[in-house]
């Protein structure tokens, strides 16, 4: 019983501290940018439900700590509409409302009335702050731990692989995939993982001369620590590292650099993987919900913890830098997905309000409101398929079974 309540413990509790840093900073981006438009905003709250704790500040905004840690939420006053963004009708009952409550003028210090362009700025502030957080902990990581200088040639390549047809040789270094820089063979590792059956064109250094060296890497598949196994791109080349493999520290300026470089390669990487999850190139079984970030969370920390077994101090900055890596990674991804054009998220307000800038009207209520609800269906179904699939469901089963046999 203790091992399962430990084994809990290490899987939920990080994954609540990283989802809710996460979605807190996301949340952050719409209310600072909304504050300095000056617009009125109720509230805002940092987790779900009934508030543990709560007060106001100067402004008149109320600040909950809820009891659901699972994010937050900004709520901007007059935000009734399901949409957010009410049609002419509404809007014209809403202005004799604060009009007649708090008299001529009043209106302009809320969302409705802004703006379009400051409004958009809202919206996009959100996912914004999702990357400035992805920017700010890779440059963090690199700046205090370093970047991996793992210089490798090629040591052997595998008989009828990719890289053999491709026509790689023993002695080969590998210093660019499709014009990318690869430093390691941890970078060429991670270039290939979603690259199965797509043509790469590789830059080779091979006995002074320069050539570039078109292969397709196979499918190949590998554990993965949202549970089950993942597909992945394989060369087929064994590494040999080029002397020896260390950590280098860059300045602040370079480490913000690397930070700004290393997050637009994870939003390209989404984009591209993403994109063959639409054309039915890659199984919608790669998919993972909250669970599947739950379990690779829990898995981090105690990866973390098994590599120092003797030492407790390493062991927390192991799980320290190793948490804000992934999180780093999750942020970027809620950054994106809070752009796809789906009326219950970011970029279908922008859609909106794309709308409204070329009818010069804001889009019928009415239509506002069935695509909200259309939006919200599939997001929850696209929420719901992708967390059952991470459910160890027939482990699940047996055990319940076993209970009553």
């Amino acid at each position: 019983m203790i091992a399962i309540l430990q084994n809990a413990f290490l899987t939920i509790v990080p994954f609540l501290v990283v989802i809710t840093i996460i979605v807190t900073v996301h949340e952050l981006g719409h209310f600072v940018t909304a504050r300095v438009f000056g617009v009125a905003i109720d509230c805002f709250s940092i987790g779900f439900g009934r508030a543990l704790v709560s007060w106001r500040d100067r402004a008149g905004v109320e600040w909950r700590i809820a009891w659901m840690p699972l994010g937050g939420y900004v709520k901007f006053a007059g935000d009734e509409n399901v949409a957010s963004v009410p049609d002419r009708e509404n809007l014209a009952a809403m202005r004799a409302r604060i009009v007649a409550a708090e008299g001529p003028g009043a209106e302009r210090r809320y969302l409705q009335f802004k703006p379009l362009w400051q409004r958009a700025l809202i919206v996009v502030a959100g996912p914004a702050a999702n990357f400035l957080l992805a920017i700010a902990l890779f440059s963090i990581i690199f700046a205090t731990v370093g970047v991996p200088s793992t210089p490798f040639s090629i040591a052997a390549v595998e008989p009828a692989s990719a890289a053999a047809r491709a026509g790689f040789s023993v002695g080969d270094r590998i210093v660019a995939a499709d014009g990318r820089r690869i430093s390691g063979f941890e970078d060429l590792r991670q270039y290939l993982m979603p690259r199965d059956g797509v043509p790469i064109d590789f830059k080779v250094l091979r006995g002074g001369q320069t050539l570039h060296l078109l292969a397709t890497p196979s499918r190949g598949q590998e554990p993965t620590g949202f549970g089950g196994t993942q597909n992945k791109g394989i060369l087929g080349v064994q590494p040999k590292p080029d002397g020896v493999w260390r950590y280098v520290r860059p300045n602040p300026f370079a480490a913000v650099g690397l930070g700004v470089t290393r997050t637009w390669d994870v939003l390209e990487t989404t984009t591209f993987y993403l994109g063959r999850i639409v054309t039915g190139r890659v199984s919608l079984g790669q998919l993972h919900g909250f669970v599947g970030m739950a379990k690779a969370s829990g898995a981090i920390t105690k990866q973390a913890i098994a590599d120092a077994p003797r030492d407790p101090a390493e062991q927390i900055l192991g799980v320290v830098v190793n948490l804000l890596g992934f999180a780093a990674l999750i942020s970027v991804s809620i950054g994106f997905m809070n752009l796809l054009p789906m009326p219950v998220l970011d970029g279908g307000h922008l859609v909106f309000y794309a709308y409204e800038w070329i009818a010069r009207r804001p889009l019928d209520a009415r239509v506002q409101a069935a695509g909200y609800r259309v939006g919200l269906a599939l997001l929850v179904g696209l929420m719901l398929f992708a967390n059952l699939h991470d459910l160890p469901l027939t482990r699940m089963f047996h055990f319940f079974g076993s209970l009553f046999s």
